[in-house]
């Protein structure tokens, strides 16, 4: 008889955004009278820029006729995309990026969540709490933890690695030796920001222990702060024991185009049994041509455009339009009496609601029709909290401030 794999068994019984989806539309279903804002999950709202919708425009013309039609592309993406990669976001910053470490994809929670698979099974993963659940229920999936502790909330055999207002949700460096590192900064839920020295000691944490870090600087592009790197790559050594993700969908609204990219450095190394070195390059170049068959061509030549003066500038704006909304969202919380973070160099404000995560998210929805994220969702951490995003038009976020200061 077939059999399943039994570590799904493991799994809670919803993942977050789905519970969300399903108590949304059980409200919908019952006020249909009522307009919703959804400052919930980080979908953008925004069109693309133009320069990316000519470039789309143009590439798919040359898909038109049988002399510019592109078939195939390579699985680790057009030269075009990799060299202006590398030149624009790591090479112009001081960091040492190659574009034949450049792995183009289609979304960086595919990549962040697929990644772990060219990893044994039996190694220690340390994860932050609150965290991005993707890197939790991959490895549940893939056998490398116990069953979810009802007690403490938590998957046995994972390492957890405490986020709360007293550090800044930024969490310490593990106690014990740890294989498998996940990184996020700015992070993803919290929207705290890590500074240089906080990253040259996780760097230099996973030097000393054979370590990986997977870094995920999806909200990089969100970063105002000078001082504060964009990539990890900036620290000295990182480019021995760091994996660096990013995407297009928050930078230039490609949450439905799809289009992302890993960096994966030549000098990265895992290890055998025996204690061998392996390059972690080769090994992601062959699961990635092996399971991936690469973005289209059209969505490649958009992503290009991000990097033409004119796509820069845009971009710029796109960010600025966001980011005024998470600066607008925070203060008026503040006013409200509830303590933030986030929101200055991150889209997502973190907010200490003074209650249970769920209850307040009820709250919110059924009183003033406004959507929210637990923080309960992101980990044991979480609780007590919750994520707003400034993924919305200004006015709507206005609206959703308005309806919220009248019910809290």
């Amino acid at each position: 008889m077939i059999k399943i794999n039994e570590n799904y068994q493991k799994l809670q019984a919803s993942y977050l955004f789905s519970n969300i989806a399903k108590r949304v539309n059980a409200f919908q279903q019952a006020n249909p009278d009522k307009k919703l804002i959804k400052l919930g999950i980080g979908d953008v709202t925004r069109a693309l820029p133009d320069a990316c919708i000519k470039a789309f425009h143009a590439a798919v013309d040359e898909m038109a006729s049988e002399s510019s039609f592109r078939g195939y592309g390579p699985e680790q993406g057009y030269d075009f995309l990799r060299e202006a990669i590398a030149k624009h976001d790591f090479q112009a910053r001081g960091a040492q990026v190659e574009a034949d470490e450049v792995f183009v994809s289609d979304g960086a929670k595919c990549d962040s969540g697929n990644f772990q698979e060219i990893f044994s099974t039996d190694i220690t993963v340390a994860v932050t709490d609150p965290v991005y659940p993707v890197y939790v229920d991959t490895n549940v999936m893939a056998g490398r933890t116990g069953k979810w502790n009802k007690e403490l909330g938590r998957y046995d055999g994972f390492v957890y690695l405490d986020g709360n207002k007293e550090n800044g949700f930024i969490p310490s460096l593990p106690e014990q030796p740890v294989d498998l590192i996940y990184l996020c900064f700015p992070n993803n839920p919290a929207g705290s920001t890590a500074t240089k020295v906080q990253l040259k000691e996780w760097v230099d944490y996973a030097k000393e222990n054979k370590a990986l870090i997977l870094f995920d600087a999806a909200y990089e592009a969100f970063v105002q702060d000078e001082t504060l790197p964009h990539s990890i790559y900036e620290i000295e050594g990182a480019r021995e024991v760091a994996v660096e993700f990013r995407s297009f969908s928050k930078t230039a609204g490609f949450t439905g185009t799809r289009c992302a990219y890993t960096v994966v450095p030549k000098e990265c190394m895992a290890y055998t049994e025996a204690g061998e070195a392996v390059s972690v390059h080769t090994l992601w170049n062959r699961r990635h041509t092996t399971k991936f068959n690469s973005v289209s061509y059209p969505v490649q030549r958009a992503a290009e455009a991000v990097y033409s003066a004119e796509g820069q500038a845009q971009v710029k704006e796109l960010i600025a339009y966001y980011l005024n909304n998470a600066k607008y969202i925070r203060e008026k919380m503040e006013a409200l009496g509830y303590e933030c973070i986030g929101g200055e160099n991150s889209p997502y404000i973190w907010i200490d609601s003074k209650s249970d995560s769920w209850e307040f998210f009820d709250r919110l929805l059924n009183n003033a029709a406004v959507v929210c994220t637990p923080g309960a969702g992101f980990g044991k951490c979480g609780e007590g909290y919750i994520r707003i995003s400034a993924f919305n038009s200004f006015a709507n976020v206005e609206a959703a401030m308005e309806r919220i200061s009248k019910v809290l």
